[in-house]
């Protein structure tokens, strides 16, 4: 078996690859974080957009946020804001 990194969705996965039969076998921890997001990218939540000042807020449902926080990500950062398509904005953490 051979050490392989994969890449899907964003996520580097660690995982072996058998050089005869080609098999893939992802390690479980990296797995389980791919198949969380997953899970939560083909949800649809319902957040209220509120007036806070003289701007508008929106909240990040928590499971999100719990999630952001095991994949070490930085809360309290500034993050970037933008126009995808009308109607559609995009939210960017890095």
């Amino acid at each position: 078996m051979q050490k392989v990194t994969l890449i899907k969705d964003g996520f580097t996965l660690r995982a072996v690859k058998c050089p005869d039969c080609n098999n893939i076998i992802i390690h479980p921890q990296d797995e389980g974080e791919y198949n969380q997001f997953i899970s939560l990218k083909n949800k649809t939540f319902k957040v209220k957009m509120r007036m806070v000042g003289n701007s508008y807020a929106v909240s990040i449902p928590k499971e999100i946020v719990e999630f952001m926080h095991e994949q070490e990500k930085m809360m309290n950062d500034m993050v970037n804001l933008c126009f995808e398509e009308s109607k559609k904005l995009r939210l960017m953490f890095d």
